[in-house]
């Protein structure tokens, strides 16, 4: 009786070892899942130094791409219609993170199709006056990031482009009547235009062919200076806007320098690389715990001039445009 009690007690401790070292090594093997993000994009790939950004940011806030946290990217390719599904996708691969880029139409999708998922946008309109967050402070909901505010940039762009092109009287601004900024940035245009003295020309386009019908009433108007407005749309057709601008001698100012680099004259605008630095940051610090509620929208502090004398046109640039200027291309 002795003999078999023992058998039996060894028989216990020798499976409870068995099991604990299958679960040690279960354990050890079974790594936590990797958090995913999202990339929503209205643009067309590759959008290459912006996502730098973006990775600057995570990596500041202690993520690395492939080593503890993986990027998924969805992207509309400048086709507004294609982002509910891509925004569902993302919330069927159930992403820890949506990053909401190229305006307010990624955003909207975005929000449409999650109420739970954390979402960091990075777009030029004002999020309070469309209804995506509750104030700059205090977001509430699932929703934060990084407002441009580019409606209030415009005025200061006229003010630049003035300087470069004084003789100018007819100026032109290329907008995407879609887009929700054209509804407060032409008529903001049309008073600080008249009240400098000056006629606007609004030009409307969302895709290559209007465009081209966009140029030919800047020139039929004799439009002497021009404007291009912020979004995505527009942005995803900069290599054409400004080989559009340099055919028809036009001085064009954009709301970015990755304009200029495509050929463009003149750009001032906030820094969209390091805004897009702050959406990772922000990003990092979800995935670390931090509620978007809590996280109030960011302005940008960081702004930039940069001018492509190779794309003057034959005009003399101010000096005191190139004294200010953060890059010259020469």
């Amino acid at each position: 009786m002795l003999d078999t009690t023992r058998r039996e007690f060894i028989a216990l401790i020798g499976g409870g070892c068995l099991l604990l070292a299958v679960k040690v090594k279960r354990a050890w093997g079974q790594q936590p899942a990797m958090p995913v993000i999202g990339i929503l994009a209205a643009p067309a790939p590759p959008y290459t130094e912006n996502v730098s950004g973006i990775r600057r940011g995570l990596n500041e806030a202690g993520f690395v791409e492939g080593q503890n946290v993986a990027m998924e990217f969805r992207w509309a390719e400048g086709q507004l219609d294609r982002l509910p599904a891509l925004a569902a996708d993302l919330v069927k691969r159930q992403v820890a993170v949506i990053i909401a880029v190229g305006g307010t139409a990624p955003l909207a999708a975005a929000k449409n199709a999650t109420s739970t998922i954390p979402i960091v946008f990075h777009m030029g309109a004002d999020p309070v006056r469309l209804g995506f967050v509750k104030s700059f402070n205090r977001p509430g909901g699932n929703v934060t990031g990084v407002s441009l505010l580019q409606v209030a940039m415009t005025a200061k762009r006229l003010e630049v482009l003035r300087e470069l092109a004084p003789a100018a009287k007819v100026i032109g601004l290329l907008a995407n009547p879609t887009n929700p900024n054209a509804e407060t940035v032409v008529p903001a245009l049309h008073d600080t235009a008249g009240a400098l003295g000056l006629h606007l020309v609004v030009g409307y386009a969302t895709s290559q062919s209007d465009l081209d019908l966009a140029f030919e009433s800047f020139v039929r108007d004799r439009v002497q200076a021009l404007l291009v407005d912020s979004d995505a749309v527009l942005f995803s057709h900069r290599q054409q806007i400004t080989a559009l601008a340099a055919r028809h001698s036009i001085p064009a100012m954009y709301v970015s320098r990755l304009y200029v680099e495509e050929g463009g004259l003149i750009s001032y605008g906030p820094s969209i690389t390091d805004a897009y630095r702050e959406v990772g940051v922000y990003a990092g610090k979800i995935l670390k715990g931090a509620h978007p509620a809590d996280l109030p929208v960011l302005q940008p502090t960081k702004f930039e001039l940069v001018i492509n004398l190779t794309k003057s046109l034959g005009l003399t640039v101010p000096q005191t445009l190139l004294v200010a200027a953060d890059e010259v291309i020469e």
